[in-house]
């Protein structure tokens, strides 16, 4: 089954130093994308990440320190990988915990105002998670008879992801054909920022998930405690949750003003 789209959708894979989200960094990247018109276009980097890759982490996806060491940095492709989906929904596999938290990161570490406003994101872990409880590799043997050869290299899970969506769609009658409702299918629970520190009530609206104020109401601590702000913005947290606070802070700051 293919896919139905009314704007393009980016598949993409990271290969990364490491699991933290706010601290490693992208070493290669490939994006599939993917047009309503059915058109296709791909591209694959690696990317000289600036600090070293762990021994361990190179043990997963065999990129080494010498061999990126003259590749170019995410800062320096930043603007090319923006190019390339900012016109477009997004999907991965685990994307939703992952990729998209971590690419975030780099794009804003490198400058660009990355957001998800406008657009809508498709975890396709979630699915097979939801329906078959499995790995990536089990996933593309049981929806499409395949073997995932080279698994970990970002473009042969890239590829693989993309494979086992539309495997999906013809397996699952039940799951929609649409990004917007398969968006909604994967979203495990809705937060505001990606790394999961500001959620949304039964109200919608945004509260702490951690720290002293877990469950508390954004706005109300914004209000009487403002310091809290100063502390997460100077404090090791990710860009992109200090961006959502900030929004909320300057929403708030409006609505006194009107």
């Amino acid at each position: 089954m293919e896919l139905k789209l009314n704007r393009p959708i980016c598949f993409f894979d990271l290969e990364t130093t490491g699991i933290d989200i706010g601290k490693d960094r992208i070493v290669e990247i490939s994006i599939f994308k993917v047009f309503p018109n059915g058109n296709k276009e791909s591209k694959t980097w690696l990317v000289n990440p600036t600090i070293p890759i762990p021994a361990v982490t190179t043990a997963v996806h065999g990129i080494t320190d010498e061999k990126v060491a003259n590749e170019p940095t995410f800062a320096a492709l930043a603007s090319q990988v923006y190019t390339m989906i900012k016109d477009s929904d997004l999907a991965g596999f685990n994307s939703d915990r992952f990729d998209i938290p971590l690419l975030a990161e780099e794009l804003l570490r490198a400058g660009v105002d990355f957001d998800m406003k406008g657009r809508v994101s498709v975890d396709v872990q979630t699915v097979f998670h939801k329906m078959e409880e499995r790995t990536l590799s089990a996933a593309l043997k049981f929806y499409c008879g395949k073997n995932l050869e080279n698994a970990h290299s970002a473009e042969a899970d890239t590829m693989a992801t993309y494979e086992i969506l539309k495997a999906q769609l013809d397996r699952y009658p039940e799951l929609e054909n649409d990004m917007k409702s398969l968006s909604e299918f994967t979203t495990r629970k809705k937060i505001a920022d990606f790394a999961g520190m500001i959620a949304f009530d039964k109200d919608n609206q945004e509260i702490f998930t951690f720290g002293k104020h877990k469950g508390v109401k954004v706005d109300k601590v914004l209000e009487t405690e403002p310091g809290y702000f100063s502390w997460i913005q100077n404090a090791d947290f990710p860009l992109y949750t200090k961006k959502v606070l900030t929004a909320i802070k300057l929403r708030k700051l409006n609505t006194k003003n009107q």
